[in-house]
Parts: structure tokens; sequence; C-alpha cells
């Protein structure tokens, strides 16, 4: 049998030894046994078999702890990488693992970070060793380290200084480790809020959405900073702090009312995430946005339009306003305050009428999202079905091809609406036929 698995473990066959050792315990200490053979590739797939077996090896935690400290890089590598895979069974190997994290080889200090964020041990040794890997000269250790305390989590918490120093890393990587890694921290993060708010300023956007992302986390603590925030010169940092907030989902009128006020930004992409989060918000936002439907900007107008229709169903108390907005100057407005109509469904049954009359539109793309709107309201919409079909005969392709599917959403009847549709069955474009014939069936199929 040894001599079987040796072989086996010589020509590189770890599935077959980690498939034998699943079987039969007695396979698990003989292959432990073969960590300290003399040569370096049966030592080398041993450490990588009893990685494979994850937490079914945790009888041989002592031996593997061992691996670390063997003369051959690689192998102190894997058996470190086995033990990681152990997760908190291998938590007694933690000491040894810790020194490795000044081990004179990049790739067994890389690996040795990861571990012991696998292993999520809060030893002293762990922790104290991750913080010293946070200024390794090599990005990928620091990053590890850093994504290691992540894993750590609350045990972790004195070291949130570090964190915010390595906040200022040359290396993004690093950055957004930190960040995400004061986040899962937790306790005491709310001390990493001015650093994470410099962050949102960071020249790399993957580190900026980090830092959204974990000041989102932390909460109200960090909402007093971020409405300064958007008062602030710098547009990015604007931007951020409204990404935040909305995705906070607060709901208090003070929120609300700054990021409404940021509706009115100078900068585009400021207003657009603005209009994003109060959104998120949901119907609390409406009155805001409603408000925003008549700001002079075109832009801020249809990014209103936009999130009131992201509400959707919740939005009925704006439909008044939508309805308004289809007959704004700019075509841009009419056909977001469409499309917005469309994504509320049946809940728009009142602004039926308001659509029907954009039907009439002299921009060939509202009528088109007009008719879209239409047919998502259903049923209720049926009424006045007359004015879809007069787009039946319309120049444009897509307006008659949605016109006809609209009709057969809604399940239009009357006698002028059968003989129209069946007229498009021979259309010159095929999607607009394939549209007259499902929506021939879909009205017959209701008679």
């Amino acid at each position: 049998m040894s001599a079987k698995l040796v072989d086996l473990l010589r020509d590189g066959k770890v599935e077959l030894v980690v498939s034998k050792a699943e079987k039969d315990p007695a396979v698990l200490q003989e292959l432990a046994t073969h960590l300290k053979d003399e040569l370096r590739s049966v030592r080398f797939n041993a450490c990588v078999a009893l990685g494979d077996l994850g937490q079914k090896a945790a009888p041989c935690v002592s031996e593997l702890t061992g691996g670390l400290e063997d003369e051959d890089w690689s192998i102190r590598r894997e058996a470190a990488r086995s033990l990681g895979k152990m997760g908190k069974a291998a938590a007694k190997s933690v000491p040894r693992l810790s020194k490795l994290l000044r081990d004179s080889e990049v790739s067994v200090r890389k690996q040795a970070a990861t571990s012991l964020g696998e292993i999520g041990s809060s030893a002293k040794e762990a922790i104290l060793g991750l913080v010293g890997a946070l200024k390794d000269e090599n990005e990928e250790v620091r990053t590890e380290a850093a994504l290691g305390l992540g894993r750590i989590g609350r045990d972790a918490y004195k070291v949130i200084p570090d964190l915010m120093n390595a906040l200022k890393d040359e290396s993004w990587t690093v950055r957004t480790a930190s960040a995400g890694a004061i986040v899962k921290i937790g306790q005491g993060a709310a001390e990493a809020i001015p650093s994470l708010m410099m962050a949102l300023e960071d020249r790399d956007w993957r580190v900026r959405f980090r830092a959204t992302g974990a000041l989102a986390r932390i909460g109200e603590e960090a909402v007093p900073s971020l409405l300064k925030a958007l008062k602030h010169g710098n547009p990015i940092l604007r931007q951020g702090a409204a990404e935040a907030l909305g995705e906070m989902k607060l709901r208090t009128p003070k929120v609300i009312e700054a990021l409404a006020d940021m509706l009115h930004d100078s900068d585009e992409a400021v207003r657009g995430k603005s209009a994003d989060s109060l959104r998120t918000i949901g119907k609390p936002a409406l009155p805001a946005l409603t408000k925003a439907l008549h700001d002079p900007r075109e832009n801020t107008r249809c990014l209103a339009a936009g999130a009131i229709g992201g509400i959707g169903s919740d939005a009925v108390d704006a439909i008044p306003g939508l309805v308004e907005a289809l007959k704004d100057n700019k075509k841009a407005v009419r056909t977001e305050a469409a499309r917005a109509l469309g994504r509320m469904g049946s809940s728009a049954k009142g602004a039926v009428q308001g659509l029907q009359d954009a039907l009439g539109d002299s921009d060939k793309i509202v009528r088109r999202e007009t008719a879209i709107a239409l047919g998502k309201i259903g049923p209720p919409a049926a009424k006045g079905a007359s004015r879809l079909v007069d787009l039946l005969g319309d120049k444009n392709d897509e307006v008659r091809w949605r016109a006809v599917e609209a009709l057969g959403r809604i399940g239009a009847s009357g006698p002028e609406v059968v003989p129209a549709i069946e007229k498009l069955i021979h259309d010159k474009c095929d999607f607009v036929c394939e549209a007259a014939v499902e929506s021939l069936d879909m009205i017959q199929g209701k008679e």
C-alpha cells in the first residue's frame, strides 16, 4: 500500500490519492507521513492532496504545520495553502503561519497572509503579523494582509488605524482591500470615516467604489460627513457622497432634501447619481423628483422622469407630473416620461388619456415609446384603442411594430381593430408581420 501511494504522489496523481483518503482514514494518516519524504515531488503533492481534502484532513494539521519549515519554499507555500483550506480547524498552526509573513520568498508571504485570513484566527500573532505585512515591499502581500484582516472581522478592530494608513498606499489593490476590511471589521469603523471620505476622491475608480460601499455600510454615523461632502468643490467627491447616501436608503427629510438639491448640480454625473439615489430611496422621494420635472435643465428633467419610472408602481402620485411632461418642448423629456409611465404597468391607468394624446407626437421615438407604455399598462388602456390603430399606418417600422404589439397586449376590440391588424400580416418588415400575427392570436383568443 505504501509503495503504491508514494508512487501516486511521485507521479502527481493527486486526485487518486484524495479519492483513496476519503474512503479509508488509514490512507490519510499514511499520507501525512509522506510530508517528510526525501523526494520533493512526494512532499509537494502530499501537501496538495491534504489541502484538497480540506477539513477532512484536520487530523493532519500538526504534520502540515511542520511543512511550513520545509527547506523548499514551494512546499512551505503549499503547506500554508492547505492549512488555509482547512479553515478554523487549522487554528493551532497560526503561530508558525504568522512567522511565514517574514519569509524571504514573496509567494510564501502572500500565501501565509491569505491562509491566516481563511483560518480567521483572532490570535495576537496573526493580527500583529498581518499588520506588519501591510508594510511589505510587495503590493500583493500588502493586499492579502488587508484582506486577511477583513476576514478576521470584529476581533481585529484595533487595527483600524493601520488600515486607515493603508488607504494611502501607492497600490490601488491595497487601498481597495483596506477599505473593504474596515467595513468587515465593523467595530470602530466610524473612526475611519475621515479616511474613507478622502478615498472618495481617489484617482482609481475601484478604490472610490469600495470606499462608497464602506461608508454606506457604516450607516448613519457617516451621514453628516456625506452631507457636508455634497457641497465640496470636487464633483467626484460630490458624486461619491450622493451614491453612498443612496445606498443607505435613508428616508429622512434631511437626506432627501440634500439629494434633491443636487439635481441642480452643475455637474451632469452628480445630477445622475443624485437622481439614482432618490430612486433607490423610493416613494418618499417622489415630491422632490416630481418637482425636478420642471427644472430648466433638459438633462435634469430626463433624470427625474427616469428615476420616477424606476420607483415603479409606487410612483402613482407622480402620474400627473409625467403626463404633463409628455408635452415638454424637448423630445428626450417626452420620451423618458412615456418610458416611466410604462414601467409603472397597470398602475399607470390614470395616464392612458395623456399617453393616447402623445401617440400623435411629431417625433417617431416618442410615438414608439408611448405605444410601448400603453401595451405595458394592458387592458386598462383598451378604451380609445383607435389612436393605436391610426399608428398602424405610420411610416416608421418600429412605430408600427410597437403599435400592433400594444393592441394585442391590451386586448383591443372593435370593428376596425382586427381588419387593420390583418393588413400588417404582409408588412414589408418581418418583425411587424410577426407582431401582427401574435396580436391577432391574443385578441381572437379572448373572444
